[in-house]
């Protein structure tokens, strides 16, 4: 991770001693489901004190007001951040924060009520867990029946985390939790220097691998990394998103992602790009051999496009002049 997009992780706030974990919302233009949202998580059943944060970074909708409207609860707390980044966005969140660990639910989520209790606890007995998340559901819109070229895998795409009824030690960063539902530990994240800011959603940039990196970084430290399957939330799955456009759009960032994801590692891209060009055609082939059957046509093209964006975006660094 470079230097200069890592942000100083703060200790706890000692004024308040009470709070035993911190909930943080980032937020960006979502004011239709933000209400709901941070109304799960001043509705959790946790016994402990705890706070939930809102992150507002850059919205230029209604989401102050939907804060405010809210603000009568002590437990809340309302901070605008003007950096564009949802990294920049969740380090702001760990500086405003009070608790050793500290949860993150997306704005366009619902938690269950037993959400924070099911996270502190697994954090409670086990000191060297670093970061954790849970299971995730999808809440499709009224009237709308999931098209019959979305397979599982793309299920994925929208946010659904499943790996069973038992809690999982996770080994493969592949597995990690989901960033929607989602929760670190503050000495982790101080070791580490917080999220990369060359990672993560930026506006209408579909960047990723942030939660993919940080259990990288964990396991490479000694920390680990769990799956939760009672810590539930259900993600709201917004109609732009049924469109086949969106998950090409997103496999190509995914491609971007995964290139800035091996030059901050340090790892040799540019070997790696023949590998995508091999990728590509082979999975504009399958999706060719597989045009009868709509989902894994549709899932072998949108992982064509994936290394398109990761080919284009390695090229553009080769015409750069920067280190292969």
């Amino acid at each position: 991770m470079s230097d200069s997009s890592l942000t100083p992780i703060s200790p706890p706030d000692l004024s308040r001693p009470d709070v035993s974990i911190s909930a943080v919302i980032c937020t960006h233009n979502r004011d239709r489901y933000l209400g709901p949202a941070i109304d799960s998580l001043l509705a959790q059943d946790l016994p402990e004190a705890f706070e939930v944060i809102v992150i507002d970074n850059a919205s230029t909708d209604t989401t102050r007001q939907i804060v405010e409207a809210r603000l009568g609860d002590p437990r809340l707390k309302y901070v605008y951040e003007s950096t564009l980044g949802l990294s920049t966005a969740r380090n702001r969140g760990v500086q405003e924060s009070s608790a050793e660990i500290i949860a993150y639910l997306d704005d366009d989520a619902v938690a269950e009520p037993c959400w924070l209790r099911e996270l502190l606890g697994a954090y409670a007995v086990n000191d060297r867990l670093g970061v954790a998340g849970g299971r995730v559901t999808l809440l499709w819109p009224d009237d709308i029946t999931p098209p019959a070229w979305i397979s599982p895998d793309m299920m994925g795409c929208l946010g659904a985390y499943d790996l069973g009824t038992e809690v999982v030690n996770i080994t493969e960063p592949g597995l990690t939790p989901r960033g929607l539902n989602y929760s670190l530990r503050r000495s982790f994240l101080s070791e580490i220097g917080g999220f990369d800011a060359q990672l993560g959603r930026v506006g209408k940039k579909l960047l990723s691998n942030e939660e993919l990196v940080m259990t990288e970084l964990a396991l490479a430290k000694g920390w680990q990394v769990q799956y939760l399957p009672k810590a539930l939330v259900a993600h709201n799955v917004a109609e732009e998103r049924l469109q086949r456009s969106w998950f090409l759009r997103r496999s190509w960032w995914q491609g971007v992602s995964e290139f800035y994801r091996d030059q901050l590692s340090g790892r040799a891209w540019a070997a790696r790009l023949a590998a995508s060009g091999e990728r590509l055609v082979r999975g504009l082939y399958k999706s060719v051999k597989h045009v009868f059957t709509p989902a894994a046509c549709f899932d072998n093209l949108t992982y064509a496009y994936g290394q398109i964006g990761y080919m284009s975006t390695a090229l553009h660094s080769i015409w750069k002049g920067e280190s292969a």
